[in-house]
C-alpha cells in the first residue's frame, strides 16, 4: 500500500482516538466521527447506520444528509443498499447508487443528489452492528486502498461500541451487555435454576484498538504470533506421541500459526494504524463471517480452527483468560459455544446450570447434564457474544431458554416457579421409600439412569429401586487412550459396590453416531444414527467388546450380574453378541476367576424391526429394555437432532402406544421381562400411560423418580386405559389431550 494512503489511514485513526477519548456523550461522538470521515476521505457524506433490533437499521449519525433524519429513517434487513450491505455483510461499492438492484429512495434524506455510494459492515467478531457509508455527487468507484480504511475505521467503530463509547443521554446506541436478553434455545435437560455466568472461554475485550506506536504494535504481534506457533509446536508434538488423530488436527493449528498470509494481512493493519490485537481481531471477523456463511463442512471446520488460533493469539496478547477458572462465581452457570465431555467433568457437580450456543439432544455434554440433573439449554444463538462472566441469567431448561441479565419482573416470576419446584421436591421426599403402587394396586418398578460413579449416590435419594440403565460409554469418551481391562473392572466394581445391592442393567459400549470416540478414527458416515454404532461397533470389534465383558464378570465379583446390547436390530446380532459372553465367561474360568453367581444377558429394543424378531428370540433374552429415544426416532422416521421435525411426533401418538402394545404383548407370551428407558419415561403423563398399556418398569433419570412415583400413587390404571382406548376408538392422532383433561380432575 502506498505510503501516502498508510499516512492518510494513521492520521484519520489518530483523530478518531482523540474524538473517541473526548467526554463528549455518545451522539456527540457519533457526529464528530462522521464529520472526520468524509473531511477525510473527501467524500459530501458519510452515514452510520446501526441495528435497533434483529431486522432493523436506523440512520443514526451523518454527515451530508438531512439532519432531520437522524433516528427517523429506518429500513429492513436486505432493504435498499444500506440493508443489502448488512445482509451480506459485505462491501457494495457502485458508482451510480440511484441506478443499482435494491436502491431505496428515501426523500427525507436528500440522498438522491449522491451518485457514488461505498458501504462497509460494521460487525464484531461475525456479530453484525451496523453499516458505514459514504456518498458523493461525482460518479466514481471507491478505490480498493479507500475501502480498506473504511474497513479499518469500521472495525475500530465495532470496538468502541463494545467498549461503550456511544452512550449517554440522547445517544445513538443503549448499552451493550447491560439489557435483559431472552434467548431461545432447545430443551437439552429439564429443570430450572439461577446464577451467575460463567464462561467457558472468557471473552477477549480489546480496550485500545488504535495504536499509539506502529512499530511497538508490530513488534507486540511479532512476539506474540512466535509465543502461539511454539504453544503450537508443543501440543503437536505431544499428540503425536500419544493420538495420530489429534495430531492430525494440530498440524491444521500449524499450518495456520505459520501462514504467511495470515500473518502479513494482520501487519498492514498494524501499520495502518490498528493496535495488535485489533489487527488480530479484524481478521478473526473475517473468518467467522466466512464461517458462518460456508456451507462446506470441511471449509468450516478449517475456519474454526483459525478461530481457535485468534483466541489463543488474543489472550497471549491481552493477558485476559489465564486464571478464569478460580473465579468461578458461587452458583456458576456455564456459557460456551460447545463443550467435551471431559471438559465438562472437569468442572464437577459445582454448576448450577449450562447454556450452549451449539450442541443437541444427544451429544456429551447433555449426556453429562442428564446424569447431574443440571438444566441446559442448547443452541441459545448468541449467547456467547452477549454474556459477560458475572451476569445474572436464570436458565429453564423446561422450556429451552434462558435469561441474561433479567429485569425484576421475570426474575421475580422466576423466582415463584423455583419455589413451587422446591415444595414439590419436599413432597417427593415425603415418599422416596414407599413403593409406586396404583389405586388399583400394580406396582411399578422405577428405576434409573446412570453414566457416572458420581452418579450412585442418587440411587438412594431418588427413591429409584436400581439402575435401569448405566451406559458404559462415558468412561471411554472422557479419556485420550482406550482403557485398560483392569481399570474398567475397578470402576465397575465401584459401582456395583456403590448400589449396595440393588440391581444394576449394564449397557455395553454405545459409541458412534453423535458418540466418536476421541482416540478412534471418526467415520464419514452420511447418516451416523443408521451406520456404525452400538453392537455393530462391537460386533466388528470382537476384541474391545469381550475386553469390556470380561471386566463386567469381574466387577460382579461372584454377585448377579446384568448385561445388555444396545441397538440390537435383528436376532442374529443378539445371537453373535451373547456368544462373545460366552467366549469372555470361558476365558475367565480358564484364568480361575469366580464367576457371577446370576447372569442375566438383555437387550435394548431401539429399532421396529427387533419388535418382529422370532419367537426364539424372545424366548432367548432374559430380559428387553426399550430404548424408547432412538425408538421413537426410527418409527416415526425423524431425528432427534433435528429441532425441525423431533417435535413434531408426540410419545403418546395412537399409533406409537398400539406399538409398544404389540412388544409388551409378545413380552408377555414369552414371559420376557420388559421395561421402558428414555426420557418419557421420566414424564409424569407418558410414564402414567406406559404403566396403562401394561409395562411394569421404567427407567429414568433420578430427579424423575419423585414425580412420577407421586402421580402413580394416586390414580387408577383401569380408568387410565379406559380414557386412551375411547380416544383412539374416536380417531385422536394422541392420547395426551384426553389423559390430560382427565388428570386435571382425578389429581
Amino acid at each position: 500500500m502506498p505510503e501516502r494512503i498508510e499516512t492518510e489511514s494513521r492520521k484519520l485513526l489518530g483523530r478518531l482516538r482523540e474524538a473517541l477519548a473526548s467526554n463528549n456523550e455518545g451522539q456527540t461522538r457519533l457526529d464528530e466521527v462522521v464529520d472526520l470521515i468524509a473531511t477525510s476521505m473527501m467524500t459530501e457524506v458519510c452515514s452510520i447506520y446501526l441495528f435497533r433490533d434483529a431486522e432493523t437499521l436506523e440512520l443514526c449519525a451523518t454527515k451530508g444528509l438531512q439532519a432531520e433524519a437522524v433516528h427517523q429513517t429506518r429500513m429492513r434487513l436486505g432493504e435498499g443498499l444500506v440493508g443489502r450491505t448488512a445482509k451480506s455483510r459485505s462491501v457494495i461499492n457502485t458508482a451510480d447508487a440511484p441506478s443499482e438492484k435494491g436502491f431505496r429512495y428515501m426523500p427525507e434524506t436528500g440522498e438522491e443528489r449522491y451518485s457514488s455510494f461505498c458501504g462497509v459492515p460494521i460487525q464484531r467478531l461475525g456479530e453484525a452492528l451496523g453499516v458505514l457509508v459514504v456518498q458523493s455527487k461525482a460518479a466514481r468507484e471507491f478505490t480498493a486502498d479507500e475501502i480498506y480504511a473504511l474497513e479499518i475505521v469500521a472495525m475500530v467503530l465495532a470496538e468502541m461500541t463494545e467498549l461503550g463509547a456511544f452512550l449517554g443521554e440522547g445517544a445513538a446506541l443503549s448499552a451493550r451487555h447491560q439489557q435483559h436478553v431472552l434467548l431461545r434455545g432447545s430443551v437439552g435437560q429439564e429443570g430450572a435454576s439461577e446464577g451467575l455466568v460463567f464462561l467457558h472461554e472468557p471473552r477477549v475485550v480489546v480496550t485500545n484498538p488504535i495504536s499509539d506506536d506502529p512499530d511497538v504494535e508490530l513488534s507486540r504481534l511479532r512476539d506474540g504470533v512466535e509465543k502461539l506457533r511454539i504453544s503450537v509446536d508443543t501440543m503437536l508434538s505431544g499428540a503425536r506421541a500419544n493420538d495420530a488423530d489429534q495430531a492430525q488436527v494440530f498440524e491444521a493449528y500449524r499450518m495456520f500459526a505459520n501462514s504467511t498470509s495470515w500473518m502479513r494481512r494482520m501487519e498492514a493493519d498494524v501499520s495502518n494504524g490498528l493496535s495488535a490485537e485489533a489487527a488480530v481481531e479484524k481478521e478473526q471477523s473475517h473468518a467467522r463471517t466466512r464461517m458462518n456463511m460456508a456451507a462446506d463442512p470441511y471449509l468450516r471446520d478449517r475456519l474454526h480452527d483459525l478461530d481457535d488460533l485468534s483466541n489463543r493469539l488474543l489472550r497471549i496478547l491481552t493477558g485476559q483468560g489465564a486464571a478464569a477458572r478460580a473465579d468461578m462465581p458461587e452458583n456458576p452457570i456455564l456459557v460456551a459455544r460447545n463443550i467435551g465431555p471431559g471438559e465438562l467433568l472437569e468442572y464437577g457437580k459445582a454448576l448450577k446450570g449450562i447454556v450452549l450456543e451449539e450442541g443437541s439432544v444427544g451429544s456429551h455434554a447433555a449426556i453429562v447434564a442428564r446424569a447431574w440433573a443440571i438444566p441446559l439449554v442448547i443452541n441459545a444463538k448468541g449467547v456467547t457474544t452477549e454474556a459477560l462472566n458475572g451476569d445474572p441469567i436464570l436458565v429453564d431448561g423446561d422450556q429451552g431458554i434462558a435469561h441474561l441479565r433479567p429485569d425484576e419482573t421475570v426474575h421475580s416470576a422466576f423466582r415463584d416457579k423455583l419455589a413451587m419446584q422446591t415444595r414439590a421436591q419436599e413432597r417427593y421426599a415425603s415418599i422416596r421409600d414407599l413403593p409406586a403402587t396404583t389405586k388399583c394396586g400394580t406396582t411399578i418398578s422405577l428405576q434409573m439412569n446412570a453414566g457416572l460413579i458420581a452418579d450412585l449416590p442418587s440411587l438412594e435419594g431418588s427413591g429409584a429401586e436400581g439402575v435401569g440403565l448405566f451406559r458404559t460409554e462415558l468412561q471411554f469418551l472422557i479419556r485420550n487412550q482406550m482403557p485398560r481391562r483392569a481399570e474398567l473392572s475397578a470402576l465397575y466394581s465401584r459401582v456395583v459396590k456403590s448400589a449396595k445391592g440393588k440391581r444394576i442393567a449394564f449397557r455395553t459400549l454405545d459409541i458412534g453416531s453423535d458418540k466418536v470416540l476421541p482416540y478412534m478414527k471418526p467415520n464419514d458416515e452420511p447418516n451416523p444414527a443408521m451406520g456404525w454404532r452400538a453392537i455393530r461397533v462391537g460386533l466388528d470389534k470382537p476384541g474391545v467388546l469381550r475386553m469390556q465383558l470380561q471386566a463386567l464378570l469381574r466387577a460382579a465379583d461372584g454377585g448377579p450380574l446384568s448385561v445388555m446390547f444396545p441397538f440390537i436390530a435383528e436376532y442374529a446380532e443378539f445371537r453373535a453378541a451373547k456368544a462373545e459372553m460366552d467366549k469372555a465367561i470361558a476365558r475367565e474360568k480358564i484364568l480361575g476367576h469366580i464367576l457371577p453367581s446370576k447372569l442375566e444377558v438383555g437387550a435394548m429394543l431401539e429399532t421396529p424391526s427387533l419388535a418382529y424378531a422370532p419367537k426364539a428370540f424372545f424366548e432367548e433374552v432374559d430380559f428387553i429394555s426399550i430404548g424408547g429415544n432412538d425408538l421413537k426416532q426410527f418409527f416415526f422416521a425423524a431425528d432427534r437432532e433435528n429441532e425441525r421435525v423431533r417435535k413434531r411426533y408426540d410419545t403418546l401418538n395412537a399409533s406409537f402406544l398400539q406399538f409398544l402394545q404389540h412388544v409388551i404383548a409378545r413380552c408377555a407370551e414369552s414371559g420376557t421381562p420388559v421395561s421402558f428407558c428414555g426420557e418419557d419415561a421420566g414424564r409424569p403423563v407418558e410414564a402414567l400411560c406406559f404403566a396403562a398399556l401394561g409395562l411394569r418398569s421404567l427407567s429414568m433419570r433420578p430427579a424423575s423418580v419423585g414425580p412420577v412415583k407421586h402421580l402413580l400413587r394416586r390414580v387408577d390404571l383401569n380408568e387410565v386405559r379406559a380414557i386412551m382406548d375411547e380416544s383412539v376408538a374416536r380417531g385422536d392422532h394422541s392420547v395426551r389431550r384426553s389423559v390430560a383433561d382427565w388428570l386435571v380432575y382425578q389429581v
